[in-house]
């Protein structure tokens, strides 16, 4: 079987929500001695991105994309030993969480997970956040952006609060500003100094790789 064919199978078998199946062939890449940095770029995250589409075209829903995000990270596991470090990117980094005051977190999940599988270094906060641990951690970390997500309008503010922070410590340059959730709007996001707002996970994804060029 020639490499683009395997890679085929590979992203349609996660597509297909075949753990399994993806575990046995990405097996198969190294048997036959493909780089492993290749059947993840070229196999596991083309075929999470066909995820991606789907479920912004509303085919897929929630549970579908846990699944084939479990079937991606079981193939990773299987190759990860054999990359060769000096062929990845410096991944991105993205510290993510819900805003102190709000215990939603189904959507800053589903971000997570889409941020994942596309390969960014997610630092998953959780939910109802004190506002000051985002900076600290976005500090301890080197991160490239501070995600911030509610679905109260009561607990809007805190990410202008965040926002002004930085500002006060001199270190707003340093990070881009996601923020998304119910209530909150591109406006919204115009008038807190946001750099960015998206409606959806598969969006945020895009959006930041699209910041970074690593679209």
């Amino acid at each position: 079987m020639d490499k683009e064919a395997l890679f085929s199978q590979i992203s349609q078998a996660l597509v297909d929500m075949e753990e399994n199946t993806v575990v046995e062939l990405c097996k198969k890449t190294l048997e036959i001695n493909i780089p492993a940095y290749e059947t993840i770029t070229q196999a596991l995250i083309p075929g999470m991105d066909r995820v991606s589409r789907l479920y912004e075209e509303e085919e897929y829903f929630l549970p579908e994309v846990l699944i084939c995000s479990d079937a991606m990270n079981a193939g990773i596991d299987i190759v990860k030993p054999h990359l060769d470090k000096n062929l990845l990117e410096k991944p991105v980094k993205v510290v993510i969480g819900v805003v102190e005051g709000d215990t939603h977190d189904i959507g800053k999940n589903l971000v997570r997970i889409m941020m994942e599988a596309a390969g960014f270094e997610v630092y998953d906060l959780g939910r109802d956040v004190p506002l000051d641990r985002f900076i600290n951690k976005a500090e301890e970390v080197g991160s490239d952006f501070i995600g911030m997500s509610t679905l109260m309008t009561t607990t809007m503010d805190g990410m202008k609060t965040v926002i002004d922070k930085l500002k006060e410590k001199n270190i707003r340059d340093k990070y881009k500003v996601l923020i998304g959730g119910g209530p909150i709007s591109q406006s919204f996001a115009d008038r807190i100094g946001a750099d960015l707002y998206t409606k959806d996970a598969s969006e945020a994804v895009r959006r930041v790789k699209e910041i970074m060029g690593r679209s």
